[in-house]
Order: structure tokens, then sequence, then C-alpha cells
């Protein structure tokens, strides 16, 4: 048994808990079923077997989604080199697009495996047999090109159907994909394929949002040019717009994949063989590169999938998400994997009106919707009757990543949209971890914006200083086990690796993440730990600030920071992004500090407040406190690559008095 205590949320009578599984979500859940098998009674019983015992958990797992390998591994995990650098499923020859795509071919050739719609209302779609065609024809393309195992390329791509099969074709070769997130500039792309010696940049000449086209060419050529390893260029015709053309180097999609065979043998890759380097970016220096293996990444998606989020066969995922996220590659590989079939959009979900998610989750049949926090907040602000005007039946699920909720929109996503009887599932994790450590697992009842338990096979702890269990206190999120999804190291940088995530309690995984276990057993991820707050020796992370802030009605968004003091060391600075027909006067500036104030303390009194029309985000809606602080402290921006807004900056260093360039400079 493990050495540390495992909390998990049981059925207490407190009367914060809004949502209990009812019998039918108990008979439909797969890891009920999973359980049952192995005759393990509890979730506690499971979570702490899994834990304890990694060889048989994870070999159950491989079992339990059915997973198809070309020659059987000899050892689950090897653990000769370390925890740090586990090797898992060793002597085994696997490559999870037979599982994600040959295997249903084969087997469900009618099924359907991916549908798509785009902005303009244009819907594509795919049964599990023609997905196989398609990914096979690009995969010979590719092979054409003079790619093969082991070799670098870049995916450029908007989610259009293309985006899913380049990806599966990359792997089935067993070259390693490198996704990159679409609204990057061509020094940010250039920056990824030069890390990794690209051979290739796939991307298209645009897509559309807003109902604007949205160039893509353009950025992509700027970034080959900076990139003196790219060969060739592969373009997905998607607007029709003329774009320029470099001879020898670019290539139309359509022209590479005519006339190409229908078949392609999938590459029988080693199982820890690469498949995939995703980037992440760091506040200074080059982005690091998350090298992630066939055996890793899509087993530990796809058992998420399974256990927590209760895919299945028969079921459309649809996540808000872009092929540059994590949430990206893990929406291919595990929804394909299982089984079930994949739903992309390519625009933004309130164009042209504001019910665009909610009619495109009715038209297509949705049973697993993922949505930010933030995306939800600026939803709920259109009105209820966008989503009531939808028939939402087959909803089964909310999924939810990114950032910690705030109790208004996560009541109103609960019980306005989803009527008070379908589980928001939240689910925190990362790139380097290839999916969750904390989920919501729909066995177990839910508070608002908790977790209910860590994901199956992960050894959630949240620990002090000196990694001791902590237990109604905020500490650390740390992971005492290793398994299959984490990260093979940075690409070209295995010491940063050790020194991110290894080197502060030894043999623990510290994540980085502030997180609280309640006296019920539910968890809450309340930040990141390097963003938090210190006001006269009392320690805050900004998610408590700002979920205060937005406590008082005029408030749509909010972003705290601590800013220097010479009295209190720090001193609390919150932006707060009101709602239509608020007055940004004096007046509600003290309202606001007041709310502030009564829900924290009057040591928790803010400095300032400054009210402000955007706050700078990534395209998903996360906001960047880190931009928000250094902007306001006239402190170099570092890497601005993941910004959608920029002039959001200008207004944030002009309520300092300063004025920003996203170069860094501060006039």
């Amino acid at each position: 048994m493990p050495d540390y205590p495992i909390p998990v949320a049981h059925d207490s009578d407190s009367p914060d808990i809004v949502w209990r599984p009812s019998p039918a979500y108990l008979e439909r859940n797969r890891l009920r079923r999973f359980m049952a098998r192995h005759s393990i009674a509890t979730l506690d019983e499971l979570l702490a077997r899994s834990t304890s015992d990694l060889r048989w958990f994870w070999d159950a797992v491989v079992q339990d989604l059915e997973l198809e390998w070309f020659q059987p591994y000899t050892a689950v995990v090897d653990l000769s080199r370390g925890v740090a650098w586990a090797r898992w499923f060793p002597g085994g020859r696997y490559n999870y697009v037979h599982d994600a795509v040959d295997k249903h071919a084969a087997q469900r050739p009618n099924a359907p495996a991916l549908a798509w719609e785009g902005e303009d209302g244009t819907v594509r779609a795919f049964t599990c047999a023609e997905l196989a065609t398609e990914v096979n024809r690009a995969a010979n393309a590719l092979k054409t090109l003079g790619i093969g195992k082991g070799d670098r390329v870049g995916v450029f791509m908007p989610m259009i159907p293309e985006v899913v099969i380049a990806t599966l074709a990359i792997s089935k070769i067993g070259a390693i994909f490198i996704p990159i997130f679409s609204g990057y500039a061509g020094t940010a792309v250039a920056a990824r394929l030069t890390d990794c010696d690209a051979k290739l940049l796939i991307t298209a000449d645009g897509f559309l949002r807003r109902g604007s086209a949205v160039p893509m060419k353009e950025t992509a050529d700027e970034a080959a040019a900076l990139s003196p390893s790219v060969a060739h260029v592969l373009t997905v015709r998607r607007l029709g717009r003329a774009v320029p053309w470099t001879t020898g180097r670019d290539v139309w999609w359509h022209d590479a994949l005519a006339g190409q065979p229908d078949e392609c043998a999938t590459e029988q890759t080693e199982a820890e063989d690469p498949y995939m380097i995703i980037y992440t970016s760091g506040t200074t220096g080059r982005p690091k590169g998350a090298l992630h293996t066939h055996c890793g990444f899509p087993i530990k998606g796809a058992q998420d999938m399974a256990h927590s989020f209760d895919l299945q066969a028969g079921d459309t995922l649809f996540w808000i998400t872009d092929i540059g996220w994590m949430m990206g590659p893990w929406a291919i590989s595990g929804t394909l994997m299982l089984g079930a079939r994949l739903f992309i959009y390519e625009g933004l979900p309130s164009y042209p009106q504001p019910d665009r998610l909610w009619e495109l989750t009715a038209r297509h049949g949705v049973t697993h919707l993922g949505v930010s926090p933030t995306l939800i907040r600026a939803l709920m602000g259109q009105g209820d009757h966008w989503p009531q005007a939808h028939d939402l039946s087959r909803l089964l699920f909310f999924g939810s990543t990114g950032e910690p909720w705030n109790p208004d929109p996560w009541r109103w996503l609960f019980d306005v949209v989803g009527g008070g009887t379908r589980p928001i599932l939240n689910y925190s994790g990362g790139t380097e971890i290839a999916g969750g450590i904390l989920a919501c697992s729909p066995l177990l009842p839910l508070k608002p914006g908790c977790f209910n338990a860590p994901v199956p096979g992960m050894a959630a702890d949240v620990v002090d200083a000196d990694g001791v269990p902590l237990r109604e206190a905020v500490g650390e999120l740390v992971i005492r086990r290793p398994w299959p999804g984490m990260t093979r190291g940075f690409w070209g940088d295995p010491e940063r690796y050790i020194e991110t995530y290894w080197s502060r309690i030894p043999g623990v995984w510290v994540h980085g993440d502030w997180a609280r276990i309640d006296a019920d057993g539910f968890w809450y991820i309340l930040g990141r730990s390097d963003d938090t707050i210190k006001v006269a020796g009392k320690r805050v992370g900004p998610a408590e600030v700002e979920s205060a802030a937005v406590a008082h009605p005029a408030v749509a968004e909010a972003a705290a920071i601590g800013v220097p003091d010479d009295l209190k060391g720090e001193v609390l600075v919150v932006f707060a992004l009101l709602r239509p027909g608020s007055a940004p006067d004096a007046a509600l500036r003290a309202a606001v500090e007041a709310t502030i104030v009564g829900q924290l303390g009057k040591t928790l009194k803010p400095h300032a407040i400054h009210f402000v029309r955007d706050l700078p985000r990534t395209r998903n809606g996360k906001i960047l406190r880190r931009l928000v602080r250094k902007s306001y402290l006239g402190e170099p921006l570092g890497d601005t690559s993941a910004l959608e807004n920029p002039p959001s900056l200008d207004e944030i260093a002009a309520a300092r008095g300063l004025k920003t360039t996203l170069s860094g400079a501060f006039l």
C-alpha cells in the first residue's frame, strides 16, 4: 500500500454537494465495470492499488482499453534509471495509430469517426474506413516528400479535418509530430521548428475567425525562411485564397495526396519510440519541448477519457481547443482509440451569435463538451435564453480544464445549461503529464469547482515545503509515483527537465500548482505556485482574490497580481473587466474593494483596482497573469507567443503610467 494517505471525496452530508451520480450514470460507467472485474469495491481501494502496484494497474489498463500490440511487452515498467526516467512497456512494439485508425476501420468500417464544421457552416464527416483511407494516402504522401521514421514534422494548422489526418499520418509512418498553436507569429513557429530540426511544415492557406479570413501560409513562409532544416511546406487549401509560393519547396496538400495508394502499413514502432514533441512557453529562454512516446501520451489520454470522463464507443467528444495545446492531440488520440467520434470546430464558439456553441452541441449530438471557465464567463453574460433555446438532451458531461473556476460561472453552466443534472468534470494536469493529475469521477459527488479524486494511477498529494502531506491547508501539488504519460524529458535539455520537476523533493514530481484538500476529501487547484502573492506574511493565490472580485455583480472577470512594497513585501493590485452597463467610477471601485475585503479580510485589501477593457489571454481564454504583472511593473515581457490580444498590455501598462511594446521596451 502507499506510504501516504490518499484522500477521496466520500458521500458526506455536506450542504456544498450539488450533484450525486444517478443510477443511469452508475450503470453506464466503464470504470465501475473495470473495478468489478478486479473485485475492487471502492474508488479509495482502486486509487490505493493503482499507485502501489504499478505493474498490475497499467497492465490492467492495457487490457481494459483493448490495446493491440505488434509485439507484447516483456515488462510493464523499468525503473532501473530512476523514477524520473521510467521506461514503460519495454520489449513491446506499439503504434497508437493502429488502435486509433486501423483497428476500427477493419472492425467497424461504417461507424462515425470524425466530424467537422467550419465557421461558415461547411460540414464534413468521415467514417472509420474513410478516415483510414485519408490517413493512409497522407502517410504515403509524406513518404514521397522524404519523411520517414524519426523525422520531425511541424503541424501549424487550424482545426480542420486535415489537422487530424496529418497528425495520424505522421505517427503512422513513425515520424515525430510537432503541434504548433495556430495563432503563433512566424518567429514563434520557427523557434519550435529549429529547436527540433523539423524537415517539413504542414499548414493551411488560412481559416475563418469572426467571419474574416486569418492567413496562415504567409506566417508559415516566414517560419520556414528562419528554419534551415525545413525542406518543404505542405499547404491545405481551406479558403482558396491566393498565397505566396516558393517553387521546389511548397506543395499543395491535394496535389501531394493525388494518386497515392489507399493502403499504407503502420510502422511497428518500439513502445518508447517518440511520437510527439509539444512545446510549452517559458517565462524566459527558449520554449520547452516535452517529449512523448507511443506508449505514453496516447495511452494516458485514452485511460483518462475512459476512467475519468467515461467516454465510450458511440459517444461524441467536442473540446474547444487548438492543435498546439495539449488538449488538441489528447482529443485526437484518445477519442479515436476508444472508438468514439471526435467533433472539431474551426471558428469562434460565440460567432455569429452567442448560441453557436450550444447549437453545435445540439446538432452534432455531442455527449462530452469541453470548455474553459473563461469561455463560460463570457457566454453567461449574454443571457440564459441562448443555451435554453437548444435541445441538449444527448449531452452527458461537461469537461473543463485550463484554470480554476469562480463559483458563479460554474453554477451557471451546471444549473442553466446543464439543468442541474449533468456533472462538470474538472480536469487538471499538463502538457508534461499527458493528461490529468486530478479529475472528477462520475462515480462520486461534486462540489462547485472541485476535483473529487486523483485520476486512477496518479499518486497525487498536497504537501508542505518539506514534502509532508497537508490537509485542509494550501500546499504544493505533487506526484509520488511515475506513470506512462510522463514526458521523457525536454528535447535536447534533460537537465532542465530534472530541475523543473524533480529537484525540490527527492523522488517526487513537484507540479508547480497550489492545491488544497478540504475536510470532505475534495481537491481544489488554486493557481500556479509561482503566481503566489504574499501580503504582510499572508500567502494567497490569485484565483482566490479573483473569485472575491467577481463576486461583485458588476465584475465579469479579474486578474490579481502582487507588486513589491517596502512595508508589506507585496500588495495586491486587481484588474477588473466589467459587465456591460457598469460605470467604471470611484463608487464602483470602492464597492468592489469592499466585496474583496468582505470575503478575504482587511489584510488583503487591494492596494489598487484598475478597470480595463480586456485582459491578456491565450486564444482559449486563459488569462496570462505573468504578462499582467510584467506589463504593470515595466519589466521585459519574455515569451509572448501565446498572447491572443496584444493591445490589452498597453492598457495595463497605462494604469501605471507606462507604455509597452511586445519587444519589452518601456517608454
